[in-house]
């Protein structure tokens, strides 16, 4: 049968099309039993997927009889047909992220690698956090690695040996890594639900615009055809965007529901975490996550650009990072807010940095995209913190952290729990360092902490010495 069967499996899924057989898979197999030093198979099985509850017994019998007679009118005998409720799912490949030509972009960002890119790990995704930076192994290498905190893609409390991983053979259990937890997915659906009964709301208040425009009448005013195609444009645009994200949300119920759908990568190597680490003094909290090649279209890929859109409009993100005029003489706002991540922010800015916010208050002004708050801006001062955690039975090592404030008090926190692994960038793209925590009270964050990118990328060198930032991509 094997050398026949594209045309007999035709053949068959054209009998259950004449019948109206809700019908999913059609897979030819055998069960095995092994033991007792030989292995028996059961016969041929064409196994039937059909959608749940949509089979009535007797029709099943019907088509099952009719297989079988075509199956034996061509020569085949020792076969048995069986149905099964079954919905074929497909797994998720990222999605491409084109602002410019998309009109729903913010609703499918979530599902595309643009940077932060909300992930959590296959076997525990309620813990999440953000991916940082893309690297190449090596210019000889097609292998392309995510950066992340150690704590975002091996959980404390599920690693509570804290021993790391490093060079995983394939002996070792793979650990997925996925793109969207349980809170990132939800958060996505939720946001299409809203914005589908927003535009709702919006064709009830222009619905009734037009009840008190009434008809085109002869003769009446230029200001009053123009108010009503105006609002009758308004009402079809919302319609569009209605069906547009419709259509999307079930897309992504097909292929994003289930967190094996979604696996994008495996870990592939994790610092165990530490504290106050010689020479520097700075936390150890770092991981590599090899993504793979066919879960990503590289041709749409867009490397290290970090999303500023989202929460802020191009006008306010100019208005706070480039606040002076002198700021703004060169400025443009990033094209489709994607910030190129290019260049490292040198010791010497960080320490006496040289911007100046609104009030000419000198701070280096920084950004970033992460899973919990989105975009949000906020400011390094020029002096490291010193943190401690204090646990049951003692104190952990104090540790030296560059701390982000945020911007202003109506601003905002600029992190949150989730945010963790989300790369900052000051105004220009350069890059400052990897968010591993903050502080404040427990259920706020008023301070956030950074691991230095070029501690960082000196630390990935000892194990990965020829890896390099992913090259920069020009649209």
């Amino acid at each position: 049968m094997q050398a026949n069967w594209r045309e007999i499996g035709a053949r068959i899924y054209n009998l259950l099309d004449d019948n109206d057989v809700r019908w999913t898979s059609i897979d030819p197999l055998a069960f095995a039993e092994a033991g007792a030093g030989k292995t028996t198979f059961s016969p041929l099985l064409i196994w039937i997927g059909v959608e749940p509850a949509s089979l009535t017994y007797e029709l099943a019998n019907t088509v099952a009889e009719a297989i079988s007679f075509f199956l034996t009118l061509s020569g085949f005998s020792g076969f048995e047909i069986g149905f099964r409720e079954s919905v074929v799912t497909r797994s998720a490949r990222m999605l491409p992220f084109d602002p410019f030509n998309d009109t729903i972009a913010k609703f499918r960002k979530p599902f595309t690698p643009t940077l932060g890119l909300a992930i959590a790990p296959f076997n525990t995704t309620e813990f999440e956090g953000t991916g940082a930076l893309y690297f190449r192994e090596s210019k000889d290498s097609k292998r392309v690695f995510l950066l992340t905190c150690a704590h975002v893609a091996r959980p404390p409390s599920t690693f509570p040996s804290n021993t790391g991983l490093s060079h995983k053979t394939s002996s070792c259990p793979r650990e997925y890594v996925v793109a969207l937890g349980d809170s990132g997915y939800n958060s996505a659906l939720k946001s299409m639900m809203e914005a589908i009964d927003d535009q709702g709301d919006f064709i009830k208040v222009w619905k009734s615009v037009l009840r008190r425009l009434g008809d085109r009448q002869e003769g009446e005013s230029a200001k009053m055809t123009a108010k009503r195609d105006e609002h009758l444009a308004l009402v079809q645009k919302a319609r569009e965007t209605i069906d547009e994200i419709n259509h999307f949300h079930d897309e992504i119920l097909r292929q994003w529901a289930e967190p094996d759908q979604r696996i994008i990568g495996e870990v592939i190597h994790v610092e165990p975490i530490a504290v106050n680490v010689a020479p520097h003094g700075f936390t150890h909290d770092w991981a590599l996550i090899e993504l793979y090649d066919d879960k990503f279209d590289w041709t749409t890929f867009k490397g290290n650009k970090v999303y500023v859109g989202g929460n802020l409009s191009s006008l306010e993100y100019g208005k706070i990072m480039f606040p002076w005029p002198e700021d703004q003489a060169n400025y443009e706002y990033p094209e489709d807010g994607l910030l190129q991540a290019f260049g490292v922010v040198p010791d010497g800015e960080i320490y006496s940095p040289q911007h100046r916010d609104a009030h000419g208050e000198k701070c280096l002004l920084v950004v970033k995209n992460g899973l919990a708050t989105g975009t949000t801006i906020g400011r390094v001062m020029g002096m490291e913190s010193f943190t401690r955690v204090y646990k049951e039975y003692g104190i952990k090592e104090t540790s030296m952290e560059i701390a982000v404030l945020p911007y202003s008090n109506a601003a905002g926190p600029f992190s949150a729990p989730g945010d963790s692994g989300s790369i900052v960038l000051d105004r220009n793209g350069r890059i400052l360092g990897m968010l591993t925590g903050g502080a404040g009270t427990t259920d706020g964050t008023d301070v956030t902490y950074l691991t230095p990118y070029w501690y960082l990328e000196a630390e990935i060198k000892k194990h990965f010495p020829n890896a390099f930032l992913y090259d920069v991509v020009v649209n």
